[in-house]
């Protein structure tokens, strides 16, 4: 067997997942900001509303702002290097037969995880520059056009990807039954409804009628094709590992469903904010209350089961404490993330928007726990991993399909 003086040298596609993971909880700490700083003029933070609050707001405010814009640069940048290391490994990567072995294999779905990563980054780059950057929101609606086209050639790299694995499958056929025992083949939806997300942030934001409405309907388009391709790879992972078993080392692709459900959770509340602000169509406080109480079922059910199989396979005592690295570990950040994120929501957009509690009463900051618990979870989970994979130790890689 071939020795690696790290597992990170073992490249896989995958790795885009550890960017992905870093962009996920820079958000994470946005919503910070979104949420518990004033921003009357827009319906976004901005350098400006942060710079007023930083100002004038009491001390525990000064505090969280500090906290949330370190947390944003430093995992910003850790979602930046890690995309150009990807892209950097994935050039060398094409050029082995390894590469022509995972294209002829269930696994080429993970090529999908590159846009997935690309879209994160995107996001990102707006995260930054409401932050950080003066006077950026008087120029915005001439950004909004970029960021639809960046995202659109984003989507179009997805279904080129997703277009070459359905027809080769279908063509030639050899989908390995046994080897699907996993929610692996979801990842091709988690990509576009990433996409979507991004492209309903304008849809959202802008107040130009036009760009709000082709922006929603991109967003539309991808959160259709996302919901389609999800719900078809969930039944056959169903079936595979019921008829074959649960891959362990795949095993927390089970929780995938959980990110996926927050994207596209915003990616409907995006939406249905812009056509509230430019199409005159209005949701009730009720209905998005409810809205986002069933998505975040969903999520608890679905974190539930994953928990479960993740113990039933020893599955944290191998590969994040044990002797074996998978780099499908990474698989585990994502959904700690999402369900912070999808918790601030319903707490915040749900609970106190219907006037079930207060904002910052002693409830509030009771639910609001749970966020912070997943919240360090992702952080932990990113630090940890990434000092088992790209650190030297001793550790065997395994690889995850």
């Amino acid at each position: 067997m071939t020795q690696f003086a790290r597992p990170a040298d073992r490249y896989s596609p995958l790795y885009f997942l550890a960017s992905l993971g870093a962009g996920g909880i820079a958000v994470t700490f946005f919503l910070w900001l979104y949420f518990w700083v004033a921003h009357p003029n827009q319906t976004v933070p901005v350098f400006e509303d942060i710079s007023a609050a930083l100002a004038s707001g009491p001390v525990l405010q000064k505090a969280m702002i500090v906290a949330a814009m370190a947390g944003i640069l430093f995992f910003a940048y850790l979602n930046i290097r890690l995309l150009i290391w990807n892209l950097r490994q994935l050039s060398g990567f094409k050029k082995t037969e390894a590469y022509n072995a995972l294209r002829a294999s269930n696994a080429q779905t993970q090529l999908t995880a590159m846009p997935l990563a690309i879209a994160m980054t995107i996001n990102v780059g707006f995260i930054l520059g409401m932050v950080f950057v003066p006077g950026l929101w008087s120029v915005v609606e001439y950004l909004f056009p970029l960021a639809i086209i960046a995202f659109t050639a984003t989507g179009i790299l997805a279904l080129a990807q997703v277009g070459n694995f359905l027809g080769r499958v279908k063509t030639e056929g050899g989908f390995d039954w046994s080897a699907n025992g996993s929610f692996a083949q979801m990842l091709p939806a988690f990509a576009l409804s990433m996409v979507g997300v991004g492209l309903a942030a304008p849809g959202a934001l802008s107040h130009v009628t036009l760009t709000s409405g082709i922006a929603i309907m991109l967003a539309t388009f991808f959160m259709m094709a996302a919901l389609i391709i999800g719900i078809v790879a969930l039944i056959l992972g169903i079936h595979s590992m019921l008829s074959h078993g649960t891959a362990p080392e795949a095993a927390p692709t089970i929780m995938v469903v959980i990110p996926i459900l927050t994207v596209l959770g915003i990616l409907g509340m995006r939406v249905n904010h812009g056509l509230h602000v430019n199409f005159e169509d209005h949701s009730t406080a009720a209905q998005v209350l409810m809205f986002l109480t069933k998505t975040y079922s969903v999520q608890i059910l679905f974190a539930l089961i994953g928990i479960e199989m993740l113990r039933r396979v020893g599955y944290a005592k191998r590969f994040l404490f044990g002797a074996e690295n998978s780099v499908g570990a990474y698989a585990l950040v994502c959904p700690a993330v999402a369900f912070g994120v999808m918790t601030q929501f319903w707490i915040n957009a749900g609970l106190v928007q219907s006037g079930l509690i207060s904002k910052f009463s002693v409830a509030f900051w009771v639910l609001s726990l749970i966020a912070f618990a997943a919240q360090g979870l992702a952080v932990w989970l990113v630090l940890h991993l990434n000092r088992r994979h790209f650190g030297r130790v001793a550790a065997r890689p395994v690889p995850a399909e």
